[in-house]
């Protein structure tokens, strides 16, 4: 008994999001798709990979927060977190802030007008933790693509440029 199924239909050019934005740069629109979906499965990582070390409670931004204090054990200030994580809207790292000092993982200590911020023990153990789950979950899995280290690296730089173009795109528009 034979099956006729009918051919696979070929990709008809980039996958996008928004065909209508694509007309002169098709590869761009493909690379913002695949940006906005690695962006949400980056935060729904961030997330539920720190539920796993027992806080449930904290969304990604607080997450970033969280080990952006910890980065090198030293103590930042409010503004040098959102310059670092390209945060413009100071208000949602200050809740981040502050529901992270409710739950005891970060602690302020004023220095003249300026808080600094920093883990507390538990803060430290929660990003321990995060590491760990980390490691198991995604770091041993990167292997199965075959994506090397160098590559990585190269892409993440890309990143960094690309970001430097979106920020003055973003400037120049807000001047129109």
């Amino acid at each position: 008994m034979s099956h006729n199924t009918p051919a696979a239909t070929p990709l008809r050019g980039p996958i996008v999001s928004s065909e209508h934005l694509s007309r002169s740069s098709e590869e761009l629109s493909e690379f913002e798709f695949g940006l906005i979906i690695a962006s949400h499965a980056f935060q729904r990582w961030m997330s539920r990979c720190m539920a796993a070390t027992g806080l449930p409670e904290l969304g990604s931004l607080d997450v970033l927060v969280l080990h952006s204090i910890n980065h090198r054990r030293r103590a930042k200030r409010q503004a040098d977190i959102c310059l670092v994580l390209n945060v413009e809207d100071t208000h949602t790292v200050s809740y981040a802030l502050k529901k992270l000092g409710k739950l005891g993982l970060v602690t302020g200590n004023k220095r003249g007008k300026e808080t600094f911020f920093h883990t507390t023990d538990e803060g430290q153990a929660a990003c321990q933790q995060y590491a760990e789950i980390r490691e198991a979950c995604l770091v041993d899995s990167l292997s199965t693509l075959g994506v090397e280290r160098q590559e990585l690296h190269h892409i993440a730089a890309s990143l960094r440029a690309i970001s430097g173009l979106y920020d003055q795109a973003a400037r120049s528009a807000a001047s129109l």
